[in-house]
């Protein structure tokens, strides 16, 4: 039986706070979300060195693999220097991500479109409230960020801002005149790059775009542009869903049998079973970033959250996306199985009208707006008896929950028992179902009228 186990290089701190010299006092201080790449470094220059800012380099740690390391972070706090930066601050935020917007969003069940999970959405307010956060403490006028003209990142950073703090400037570039008209082209930003004597690779790895945390991985334009493209030799979809999942036929042929605890809501343990005998072959809990690597682990090896779908983007166009979500896959599936168990019928209907608006919410950008305070209230009441365990098995890309309970299931056994009584009645099933009917039948009775079959009296 294999164990996953993480060393405390991954688990632990990994945030990094280095100031490389003092701001001038003079000039304007900026924080920017900084990811290390050829957009980001170029705009940091270009903020620092054309337009004059004291630039911060802010880079959320939310589990890419940018981040794998200690050294890596390094890697990148010495491009932030090279690159015109007072200072560089990687915050690991990892364990906010998962309980304060990765959970909530199970909560919820809160799924953008029937489909997607949301992870690059519920991504960008935990960035951003952070960047907002580092604005204060350093008495920054402005932000900025690197998301294109076109996308929904430009919409959710920038509502974020304004919703914790109306008074902080953002500085976009990408929808500057000067700026796109200097940076036509990926060559002009390399050009500027290495004028700046900044360490950025001049080859792109692929055509398509990649957005990585810990929730999942989604892969979009280039080639994904075509709804249709397939990808080279039938692979689905070309070059992309395999950093996080195996594909299918790379899966185990036996299923890993698993149970998720769950608190209010909550997942606080995981169980590893052995197949054979059923016992626990390893526990994890209740650290939330143990849990979610674990799951992300065990489930991207059975297969598990790989979608390829169209989404309507907030902006009014229709984008494609395909996107690995392995853990949150699980823990959605486990979730919604404990509250079928727990949750009136009449609630969780309720719950599945509001989910629907709580994922728009999330997908559009409204984290921090009064409707999702709102809905995060309601939710949290519903969440307040989605208490047990959920038994359950992986396998070739499937989550199957196999077992439920709870020390606060509304589940009778004897009351939906064939064989027992159990306090129900069945002579009171007479009277309820023709209440039920009573408008289907004045609904036939007028449709026979109109049609001559019956006259006023029925007759």
């Amino acid at each position: 039986m294999r164990q996953v186990l993480f060393s405390t290089d991954v688990l632990g701190d990994r945030s990094v706070s280095t100031r490389f010299r003092e701001p001038d006092p003079k000039k304007k201080k900026i924080v920017l979300a900084y990811s290390g790449g050829l957009d980001t470094s170029t705009q940091l220059a270009y903020l620092a060195h054309e337009l004059g800012y004291e630039v911060l380099a802010y880079m959320a740690d939310l589990g890419q693999s940018d981040v794998k390391d200690m050294d890596a972070i390094k890697s990148i706090e010495a491009k932030a220097k090279a690159s015109g930066a007072y200072a560089f601050e990687c915050c690991d935020i990892r364990r906010e991500f998962v309980s304060n917007y990765i959970y909530e969003c199970v909560k919820a069940n809160a799924i953008y479109e029937g489909r997607y999970l949301l992870g690059t959405s519920m991504a960008r307010p935990c960035i951003a409230k952070r960047q907002v956060e580092l604005a204060w403490r350093e008495n920054a006028s402005c932000v900025s960020h690197g998301s294109t003209g076109k996308g929904n990142d430009q919409v959710r950073f920038e509502l974020c801002y304004l919703g914790m703090d109306p008074k902080l400037e953002c500085i976009t570039l990408w929808r500057d005149r000067e700026y796109l008209a200097k940076f036509e082209g990926r060559q002009d930003l390399l050009d500027y790059a290495a004028l700046r004597g900044i360490p950025v690779s001049a080859t792109k790895k692929h055509s398509y775009s990649e957005d990585e945390n810990m929730m999942h991985i989604s892969y979009e334009s280039g080639e994904l542009e075509d709804p249709d493209y397939p990808g080279p030799i039938e692979a689905y979809p070309g070059q992309v869903l395999h950093k996080l999942t195996n594909d299918i036929m790379d899966t185990p042929d036996k299923p890993c049998p698993l149970e998720l605890d769950f608190t209010k809501g909550q997942c606080t343990a995981l169980r590893i079973l052995d197949p054979a005998t059923g016992s626990c072959a390893q526990s994890i809990g209740p650290d939330p970033l143990a849990i979610f690597l674990t799951l992300n682990d065990l489930a991207g090896t059975h297969g598990v959250g790989r979608i390829d779908i169209v989404e309507n983007r907030f902006v009014g166009m229709k984008s494609r996306g395909c996107y690995e979500t392995p853990a949150g896959t699980v823990l959605y599936a486990a979730h919604l199985d404990l509250e079928t168990l727990t949750v009136d019928r009449e609630v969780m209907r309720l719950r599945d009208t509001l989910g629907v608006k709580y994922a728009e919410l999330v997908y559009n950008g409204f984290w921090f707006s009064p409707e999702m305070d709102f809905l995060r209230a309601a939710t949290q009441h519903v969440q307040q008896h989605v208490t047990g365990t959920v038994s359950l098995q992986l396998h070739k890309g499937h989550v199957l929950c196999r077992g439920r309970k709870s020390p606060y299931s509304l589940y009778n056994k004897n009351l939906v028992s064939m064989d027992a009584a159990g306090g129900f009645v069945p002579e009171h099933s007479t009277g309820f179902i023709q209440t039920l009917a009573t408008r289907l039948k004045a609904t036939k009775r007028r449709d026979d009228l109109a049609a001559g079959k019956i006259d006023d009296q029925g007759k």
